[in-house]
């Protein structure tokens, strides 16, 4: 009786795990290929792309059989209404050196992973000229411009939103390398502490990260690997505005990580403040394509109270030339100057009217500079001078 007993009790237990594997696999979604989704029609169905940021889109989560996906959204533009008409894309044109292949839409390069953001104006305005072929005399005042959203996901074939038309003015654009791409501190630590992402505040109320010498950006979005340090003090609070944030907040990188990391944010609600625990002098790198962040504490870091910009254009004097202090609230690091016209010349970043510590590179607009390194070559132009005295990166950046 008692081996009865038992084998009726393994014979019981056996049918209830079926039954609960049979339950789970009942339960657990099934990734399906869904065929399409909703992309809303504009608000503004008249845009002057030389007067605005962004234009505003919202879009249907694909359906998707209930999977959790992490789906990957990017607008796709043309000046032909059928989407079969899409069928070359301004990459796929510009690759071909015969230059015989004719683009007929642009995939615009900013990724978006909620279902609402704002197409970026420079991005319209670029791709416009590249599948019509403007130059800066033929440009029209007016273009009806189609727009749909791509959404791709691992697993599942990319889908297709329907197509929206909307009217711009567009404008001429350089086809150039994409700029690279900056991402800007604002905080209670940085700067003054004001909080703002205002484009106007780059340089004096939000300070800007440096590009890498050395470093490849990618030629159609400026992205890539950008760094900065500086001293935080404990219980700093702060965030790093992606130029898609300006005057907008949702986009950048946050805190809100449940292991104290950072987030990157890309619309929906702010997961709140980057916090920094332990004071000291950090490093932070950031990739701008990826998000991925990470910190480095620096230690054996000095504190000036004077940085110069001597060169031949002044006479290589150290007490001249002097540039602004950015950090307000704390000890700083950070100095600039701002809309500086120079001649070609040479120059050096040289500390506390003094050439013992002095920061030179032959790279130009960008570089890191080395004690005693080679002068500077700067070209002729109006720029915005920023430096890092703790990296010894520098960054001129052209301005009308």
């Amino acid at each position: 009786m008692k081996k009865i007993f038992l084998s009726s009790l393994m014979l019981l237990s056996m049918a209830l795990v079926f039954t609960a594997c049979e339950d789970d696999r009942d339960s657990n979604p099934v990734l399906v290929q869904p065929t399409s989704f909703t992309l809303n029609n504009p608000v503004n169905a008249m845009v002057d792309l030389t007067a605005s940021t962004g234009i505003p889109f919202a879009w249907s989560q694909p359906d998707y059989g209930g999977w959790p996906a992490a789906v990957e959204y990017q607008f796709e533009v043309s000046v032909l209404a059928d989407p079969e008409q899409w069928t070359v894309t301004t990459d796929e044109a510009a690759a071909d050196e015969s230059g015989e292949t004719v683009a007929t839409y642009a995939v615009l390069p900013t990724v978006y992973a909620s279902c609402q953001g704002e197409m970026l104006a420079v991005e319209l305005a670029k791709a416009l000229v590249q599948i019509c072929k403007w130059d800066e005399e033929s440009v029209p005042e007016k273009q009806t411009v189609y727009v749909r959203c791509s959404a791709k996901t691992a697993g599942a074939q990319p889908i297709y939103s329907n197509v929206v038309s909307l009217e711009v003015n567009p404008y001429y654009i350089e086809l150039a390398d994409a700029p690279i791409e900056i991402w800007y501190l604002t905080g209670d630590c940085t700067a003054d502490g004001s909080w703002t992402n205002s484009p106007d505040a780059i340089g004096t109320k939000m300070t800007p990260m440096y590009p890498v010498a050395g470093n490849e950006y990618d030629p159609r979005t400026g992205q890539g690997v950008i760094e900065y340090a500086a001293y935080f003090p404990a219980g700093a609070n702060f965030k790093i505005i992606a130029p898609a944030g300006l005057s907008n907040w949702n986009y950048g990188m946050c805190g809100g990580d449940e292991n104290g990391g950072q987030v990157y944010r890309e619309g929906g609600d702010d997961p709140g403040n980057i916090t920094v625990t332990e004071a000291g002098y950090y490093k932070i790198v950031l990739n701008t394509a990826t998000h991925e962040m990470t910190w480095e504490k620096l230690d054996g870091v000095r504190v000036f109270t004077q940085i110069a910009m001597p060169g031949n254009y002044q006479g290589w004097n150290t007490a001249e030339n002097l540039m602004n202090a950015m950090n307000t609230v704390t000890e700083n690091h950070d100095w600039y100057l701002m809309k500086v016209t120079f001649e070609e010349t040479t120059l050096k970043f040289a500390a506390d009217n003094s050439w013992d510590v002095n920061w030179g590179s032959i790279d130009f607009p960008y570089g890191v500079g080395a004690q005693d390194g080679k002068d500077i070559p700067v070209k002729a132009g109006t720029y915005n001078v920023f430096f890092n005295d703790i990296l010894g990166t520098y960054n001129f950046v052209a301005v009308e």
